[in-house]
């Protein structure tokens, strides 16, 4: 009981702190720096939209005042068997756009496949359309195909409040952790997969997906990396996002995300072989994370088990943490105490965990947020 619950601590704290130390040696050893200039290719912007007239007339705005040469852009965007005003609103701006209309609603996955058949440019970027984007934000993203080695870029994405302020609590600092993460991945060669709501890769490089997928963010990058091209993080690249207000909503986003990672592994099951050039990274940052719910248990019960008063004392921290993460959901006013809302957040991201195990086995599954 006490090896078993020496590995469980060991892979927990590597999974979270051990494997960034370890990027940030190996970056001092191997910095892999990105040729960058500006360079005006031709650009295909990517959408897939399903109920967002809420959203896209916002968002088609913001498109005409990109940063980035009209003649060469253009806008392709999937309607996924919207039943509000999405497809009205795409026909009516089809002199500006590509309207993609899609009758039945087959999942984001399939909506981004058909848009991409009618792209022309050199370039594809992928953007969500409930995020907003800087106006650079492409022209950042391109200047980095500058490097003949990059073959996938991902911009970075903001979490605000409604007031617009960087979120202060501590799903903001686990935000800002994952960011670090990808800045050191992406400097010392690739990223494990990129930000949804704004990447682009070379258009020769375009893997259809398999209807259903819920994470074209790692399937696509993934599949770039595997011919031998590097995915790299672009933080100036920026799409902005609201963190989510309703309750729950965060909580279901992660469950979401979490479940594609489980469904990538019957999707791409090369992505567990030596085909895979990002093996060692894919499996410290996705699967280890992965596992952490189950760890966390045994470790709970092996100490428990275990004799002598560093083995009781050990445990009893774990019972006060996860007591404090109770008061952290069934009182929100008590996160504002950092402890109980680091306890609370770290058990909420462990729980969709699980959450994602049980929707994987059952094989649920949803395409869209």
């Amino acid at each position: 009981m006490k090896l078993l619950f020496w590995l469980c601590l060991v892979l927990t704290t590597y999974a979270y702190v051990g494997y960034p130390i370890w990027l940030w040696f190996f970056v001092r050893v191997r910095n892999r720096p990105i040729l960058r200039r500006r360079i005006v290719p031709a650009v295909s912007i990517i959408m897939a939209a399903r109920n967002e007239e809420a959203n896209l007339p916002a968002k088609l705005e913001a498109l005409r005042g990109l940063d980035y040469p009209s003649d060469q852009l253009q806008i392709v965007i999937a309607s996924d068997g919207s039943t509000d005003r999405t497809a009205s609103i795409l026909r009516e701006h089809g002199s500006r756009i590509m309207p993609v209309i899609l009758d039945e609603s087959r999942g984001k996955a399939c909506a981004l496949n058909e848009a991409v058949k009618f792209a022309t440019g050199e370039i594809l970027v992928f953007l969500d359309a409930r995020q907003s984007v800087e106006r650079d934000a492409v022209s950042e993203l391109i200047s980095c195909f500058a490097d003949s080695g990059v073959g996938a870029v991902s911009g970075e994405l903001l979490l605000e409040t409604a007031s617009n302020s960087p979120s202060p609590d501590a799903l903001g600092v686990y935000w800002k952790i994952e960011k670090a993460v990808r800045k050191l991945e992406s400097a010392s060669g690739s990223v494990v997969g990129v930000t949804g709501a704004i990447y682009a890769i070379r258009r020769e490089l375009y893997t259809e997906m398999p209807a259903g997928t819920i994470l074209d963010d790692v399937f696509i990058p993934m599949h770039v990396a595997r011919t031998g091209k590097r995915v790299v993080f672009q933080p100036s690249a920026i799409a902005r996002d609201k963190l989510f207000s309703e309750k729950g909503k965060e909580f279901s986003r992660k469950v979401r995300t979490l479940t594609g990672n489980y469904q990538l592994l019957r999707l791409a099951p090369w992505l567990l072989s030596p085909a895979n050039p990002l093996l060692f990274r894919f499996i410290s940052h996705k699967l280890l994370r992965l596992l952490v719910p189950l760890l966390l248990l045994l470790m709970l019960v092996a100490s428990a088990a275990s004799r002598g008063p560093f083995y009781r004392a050990v445990f009893w921290l774990q019972v006060l943490f996860y007591v404090s993460a109770a008061l952290g959901g069934l009182i929100p006013a008590a996160k504002k105490f950092k402890p109980v809302g680091i306890a609370s957040t770290f058990v909420m991201l462990n729980a969709a965990a699980a959450l994602a195990f049980y929707n994987f086995a059952v094989g649920r599954k949803k395409v869209w947020l």
